[in-house]
């Protein structure tokens, strides 16, 4: 009879409430694994830390604008889609409050994390476990453990096991540089259920030796339910039995199959085509707000992409009634899924922009966002398209991926001149307005509301000139730390913390984005800027950097009478480097048609 070593790492507090637990912990892993090997007998030891958060001068509910952060990315991320339509906090459970408390109790007190640290590093090096469990909290506690260097956790020549898992949140991401990175198991196995609402979202870590698992169930946070799970065995427990580094080729694409995406990112495989998705509304059902150029635009783009180098297999395209939130969610998981080192992938949005106020705690307005407005937005978070549904997609992308988005919209609120070029951004109704504005008693009139920053440190690529903006493509929920703070942590976890796409904007934060007529046909004005370019310069054999295309569109632009200047927005290093599609030779004349005799 073989024996397999396993350190359990409980979750969230209240265990006294089962005292089963662990033995039902216990026979669970067992029953897994001797489904496989009947042979198998398991010694498991169980972690123990509560002692040091009730020894802590916190209480467990935490800092109040700590919890607050954490139920706020919740509503985004993990608690499910009632409390989206809610504006404030009162009807969250008092043990969802509880878990939120202890989860930012263990973030904010670094002594409390070192002793959780400490602990687990002692629990590693006597037992030399083959499989380390972490569930919930447990998860947090690991992955502090095991990613900050050097190493001193004994040998890592186990198998990491994590479920229910707040990793991925952005409040906690934040702390650890906005990245989740590759850390030193023989291979980690992340357990994830979209009906657990605590605080628990979808995982991607940029390495080989990750896999996540699907394991959907009405159970919940009940490590139980993750456990036992049918993928759970077929996936991991068998692959443990095994005794392999890393999963079977079969069952990797067998899991990408099921959950409609690939699980892991980075990895050996070559790069992949180029792909691209591009998005292009209309016909919005409010007649005033409907536009003319968009699916103009979309068919102009998939030219220009198919002159340089895409296949028109690889570019997909959603239009009007058809590019719902939804809609536009799934796309860009296809886009942006099984990414690889040296992928090339390009999202295109025409249609509206919009600015979103967010309430945070006690009803009040904390935010705004910028967000891209699809066919059935209606001024709600959840048919909306802000970087919340944005970021876990492309956040965690391998760093020498190329991800490129083009936004033809402006956000700043739109107007349609008598005669004139339609504006591609949209007003918010009276009440919506209402929330953005304060009556000033003294002058005795509405002025907009003093927004927080949600980070005073960082600069106006992030936040706008506003210092309130939350925008696409710049990972600011994960950006919660002082800018030096932040700085300080990446360099020492060694990741440039999270991925950031390169993001073309038609217009500036205070300018609009214009349509324009080119005879009886209507486009962007942007877009057919930047298609003109682009294809000049494929005739001329030029190649453009990505600076230099923003620069030149906003020259043409200026030139052609249009008060709007595109602005390109991502790392600094990269700017300067040059666009991976675009064409590398002049276009070849073709031969003359030969005459029939």
């Amino acid at each position: 009879m073989s024996t397999v070593k396993i350190l359990c790492v409980h979750g969230i507090g209240h265990q006294e409430e089962h005292p089963e637990w662990q033995p039902e912990w216990k026979r669970a892993i067992e029953d897994g694994l001797r489904e496989w090997d009947n042979t198998i007998a398991v010694t498991a030891k169980f972690a123990e830390y509560d002692r040091y958060f009730a020894e802590t001068p916190l209480t467990p509910q935490g800092s109040v604008a700590g919890v607050a952060s954490l139920l706020m990315n919740g509503f985004i991320y993990g608690i499910g889609d009632a409390f989206h339509r809610r504006r404030g906090f009162g009807d969250i459970s008092e043990r969802v409050k509880w878990y939120a408390g202890m989860v930012t109790q263990w973030a904010e007190d670094a002594k409390l994390r070192a002793k959780c640290r400490a602990a687990l590093q002692k629990d590693i090096a006597d037992f030399k476990p083959d499989v380390v469990c972490a569930h919930s909290l447990g998860t947090l506690i690991a992955y502090d453990l095991l990613v900050h260097p050097p190493q001193a956790a004994g040998s890592l020549d186990f198998k990491l096991v994590t479920f229910g898992s707040q990793i991925g949140n952005p409040t906690v991401r934040g702390m650890f540089g906005g990245r989740i990175t590759e850390i030193g198991p023989k291979f980690w196995y992340n357990l994830y259920n979209p009906q657990d609402r605590v605080f628990v979202v979808s995982l991607s870590v940029p390495s080989t030796a990750y896999l996540q698992v699907t394991t959907d169930t009405p159970t919940g946070h009940d490590a139980i339910g993750y456990l036992r799970h049918d993928n759970t065995r077929a996936r991991v427990w068998r692959d443990i039995v095994a005794n392999r580094a890393t999963p079977v080729t079969i069952t990797r694409r067998a899991l990408a199959a099921a959950d409609g995406r690939a699980p892991a990112v980075g990895g050996t495989k070559k790069p992949a085509p180029p792909r691209a998705l591009l998005i292009g509304i209309n016909d919005y059902p409010n007649p005033e707000d409907r536009l003319e150029g968009c699916v103009n635009d979309v068919f102009l783009m998939s030219s220009v992409l198919q002159e340089t180098g895409f296949a028109a297999n690889d570019i997909r395209v959603v239009l009007n009634d058809r590019a719902t939130a939804q809609g536009i969610r799934e796309r860009l998981e296809w886009l942006l899924a099984d990414p690889q080192p040296g992928d090339v992938r390009f999202l295109y949005y025409s249609g509206h922009g919009a600015q979103i106020p967010g309430y945070g705690p006690g009803d009040t307005v904390d935010r705004l966002d910028e967000c891209l407005v699809p066919y059935d937005f209606n001024w709600s978070r959840e048919n909306a398209f802000t970087d919340d549904q944005f970021f876990d997609l492309y956040s965690q992308l391998p760093y020498d991926m190329k991800f490129v988005g083009v936004i033809d919209a402006c956000h700043s609120g739109g107007i349609l001149r008598q005669g004139g070029a339609k504006v591609r951004g949209i007003n918010p109704p009276d009440d919506i307005r209402h929330r953005m504005l304060k009556w000033d008693i003294d002058r005795e009139m509405w002025v907009n509301r003093e927004i927080p920053s949600p980070n005073a440190s960082l600069g106006p690529e992030y936040t706008g000139e506003s210092k309130a903006l939350r925008r696409l493509g710049r990972a600011v929920s994960v950006r919660t730390l002082p800018s030096a703070e932040y700085d300080a942590v990446r360099k020492a976890l060694k990741h440039e913390g999270p991925y950031l796409p390169m993001i073309y904007q038609a217009c500036g934060e205070g300018e609009f984005s214009y349509e324009y007529r080119h005879g009886a046909s209507s486009y962007g004005a942007f877009t057919y800027s930047l298609a003109r370019i682009l294809r000049r310069q494929g005739h001329a054999g030029r190649r453009l950097t990505f600076q230099q295309l923003a620069t030149e569109a906003a020259a043409d632009l200026e030139a052609l009478g249009y008060d709007q200047t595109p602005k390109l927005a991502g790392p600094p290093a990269l700017k300067s480097h040059e666009i991976p599609w675009q064409g590398r030779t002049a276009r070849k004349s073709r031969p003359a048609a030969k005459k029939k005799s």
